[in-house]
């Protein structure tokens, strides 16, 4: 009988210490769990939140210029850059705005036309890049060539400085007139050595030259300004400069902003694949991408 009570016994005491060593490891895992940091619900994420869209002012002439600016303008969104495109229908007050800091860059332009607003004006606005040349043409609703025109005809160029020296260059090429240096941007009436027709050449502003063909017998006038007045230049322009003409029109900022990313990235944009296919298919040939 004592045996039988000995073995019960020592099995109890096996259950009841096994009992306690479970209830030990449970605490020390629930201490554990207790005890473990708890996640911060309040940590930021690793992402960081997108940037704000940066804007940049753009003065530019309605055509082509704004037009090519819109064209390009979706590639920009992509990068966070948004254009606001300012129209201009003249050539001095872009450059004025630019200067006086209401406008991020300007596209207008040609270099002789900014070298001689810069000396002009006391103004240090830089050629970011070149986009496309506008090849300068004659226009006339009252003669169908050059042979045409007679003794004493009425010829209207642009009256500023680089224009006009371009608009006699391209009268002297044509046979119209001789100038002491044909290459000389700078020339003006006072430097034709020859006129053997006579031409009375007068001298407006360039934006006025499409409104006066009724007025003139022969009228040179820039592309932009042609375009605008529903004028084809390689179908309507009895002359018209060639592809290797000089004045490619430029992407113009100011020296303290023409390295930004925003400006370098607009200037990639503005020579890029899709705008060369753009200016081409858009323009015909009167347009001509300079990249």
């Amino acid at each position: 009988m004592k045996k039988v009570l000995l073995t019960f016994f020592s099995l109890t005491l096996v259950l009841v210490l096994a009992a306690c060593g479970n209830n030990n490891t449970n605490n020390s895992a629930n201490s554990a769990a207790t005890n473990a940091p708890a996640a911060d619900a309040s940590a930021e994420p690793t992402t960081e939140p997108a940037a704000e869209p940066v804007t940049l002012v753009i003065g530019a002439s309605p055509k082509p210029h704004a037009e090519i600016l819109k064209a390009i303008a979706p590639l920009l969104e992509k990068q966070g850059i948004k254009l606001e495109i300012k129209e201009f229908t003249d050539y001095i007050l872009p450059n004025t705005q630019l200067a006086e800091r209401e406008l991020d860059a300007n596209f207008f332009q040609h270099k002789p036309y900014l070298d001689d607003q810069n000396k002009q004006n006391g103004t240090d606005l830089v050629s970011v890049t070149a986009v496309h040349v506008e090849p300068f043409g004659a226009y006339s609703k009252k003669i169908k060539s050059i042979g045409e025109l007679a003794d004493g005809a009425k010829v209207a160029i642009p009256n500023d400085a680089t224009n006009g020296g371009r608009a006699l260059i391209l009268l002297a090429k044509n046979g119209l007139i001789k100038l002491k240096d044909d290459t000389n941007i700078t020339s003006t009436t006072a430097d034709i050595t020859e006129n053997p027709k006579n031409l009375k050449i007068v001298e407006l502003e360039a934006a006025m030259l499409p409104r006066q063909l009724d007025e003139v017998d022969l009228a040179l006038i820039n592309t932009n300004y042609a375009l605008e007045a529903k004028l084809v230049p390689t179908k309507d322009a009895l002359f018209i400069e060639g592809t290797d003409s000089p004045y490619a029109n430029l992407l113009v900022a100011r020296p303290d902003n023409k390295d930004s990313d925003a400006i370098q990235k607009l200037a990639a944009a503005l020579t890029s694949p899709e705008a060369k296919a753009f200016i081409e298919k858009e323009y015909q040939g009167a347009i001509i991408p300079a990249f």
